[in-house]
């Protein structure tokens, strides 16, 4: 889908302070091979204080105000997140929009694993295009990882979860970077790999072990390895290809990609098989010091290259997401140096 008036009008983030991966191998939860392949400097590690819907509430609050948008104009927030919340049956999208934006605000949550943020910024954009008047959107992730249910250093291999919260404001009457173009692909078979051995009747303390779940994939006859990484492949170029081709840009003309945080070399194929990008011009860097943040990434890492002051007008940029079932991919143009830049964060934490 080609956008014509569509703009991010600002970009946050609250994140906690990074946990060295040396003390996790050091104390026996990294496994030192893992590490080693990983390449990750620190993973951004949450205390027991906070709950994830006050790290989007933080997040949210700093993306409106730097955005200039007026709370008014806002019409719908977009919560995306993949573990816990902090409270079981409970509207948590309708906290953070009455904490950061309005009590008014329509507010929703998109649960689709990793691929959330993303595919909340083609939704938001849908829907901003059938506003008439001056109109935002309000878009925020949030999650913290933490034993028993969750060894976020040995979960899945080859990535180590990382807590925190972002934001992004999407508005249709202006902002620092155009939306050219967004795509969405699915392959619903995909979430067979994630699911294990079935859905059960109640929740259980059961640790989530991706691991494990995936092993039952492949017991089970339902696919072999092969046939999955295909299958994914397949639906990731898909939609880069399709988003790309919309925009009118060719990977290599790309300042930057904005991918998933996985471990260095799994980034760096991605670059450069899919895109043509170097590993340079990736948010690596960003990625490899604080971990992956669920359906975090992408807004996080956009935030850290508009606040390093790198983004410079004419960039593109590419955003990608992918979790199992789907894909989604941003394409943006930068049409000017957003106003905070060289700046952090007003509520990162100290």
């Amino acid at each position: 889908m080609r956008w014509e008036s569509v703009y991010v009008a600002g970009t946050g983030a609250w994140l906690p302070e990074p946990y060295p991966a040396r003390a996790a191998v050091e104390a026996g939860a990294y496994d030192p091979e893992q590490w080693e392949a990983d390449g990750l400097v620190s993973v951004r590690v949450a205390g027991d204080g906070v709950a994830p819907p006050d790290m989007a509430v933080h997040a949210a609050t700093t993306a409106l105000k730097r955005s200039g948008v007026d709370p008014g104009d806002v019409r719908l927030l977009l919560h995306n997140y993949v573990w816990f919340q902090g409270q079981t049956m409970w509207p948590v999208a309708s906290y953070v929009a009455d904490h950061a934006v309005h009590w008014s605000v329509p507010a929703f949550e998109v649960k689709q694993e990793c691929n959330a943020a993303v595919a909340s910024l083609e939704l938001a954009a849908r829907h901003l295009r059938c506003e008439s008047g001056a109109a935002a959107a309000v878009l925020t992730t949030a999650d913290r990882f933490a034993e028993p249910l969750i060894d976020r250093w040995s979960a899945e291999a080859g990535l180590v979860y990382g807590d925190g919260g972002t934001a992004l404001v999407l508005s249709n009457r202006g902002g620092f970077a155009r939306v050219l173009s967004t795509a969405t692909r699915a392959d619903n078979r995909m979430e067979a790999l994630a699911r294990g051995a079935g859905p059960t009747p109640l929740p259980t303390d059961e640790p989530y072990d991706h691991g494990a779940r995936f092993a039952h994939y492949l017991r089970s006859g339902a696919g072999n390895i092969r046939e999955a990484t295909d299958r994914l492949v397949a639906m990731v170029k898909g939609v880069v290809d399709e988003a790309l081709a919309e925009a009118g840009v060719e990977g290599p003309d790309l300042a930057w990609a904005v991918l998933p945080t996985g471990g260095r070399n799994k980034m760096e194929r991605q670059a450069e098989q899919l895109l043509g990008v170097p590993g340079e011009r990736t948010t690596w860097e960003f990625g490899s010091h604080a971990g992956h943040l669920g359906a975090g990434d992408q807004f996080a890492a956009l935030n850290d290259l508009t606040e390093r002051g790198v983004l410079a007008p004419g960039d593109r940029v590419l955003l990608l997401s992918a979790g199992p079932g789907a894909a989604s991919c941003a394409v943006l143009e930068i049409t000017a140096t957003p106003g905070w830049a060289g700046t952090q964060s007003a509520e990162v934490a100290s």
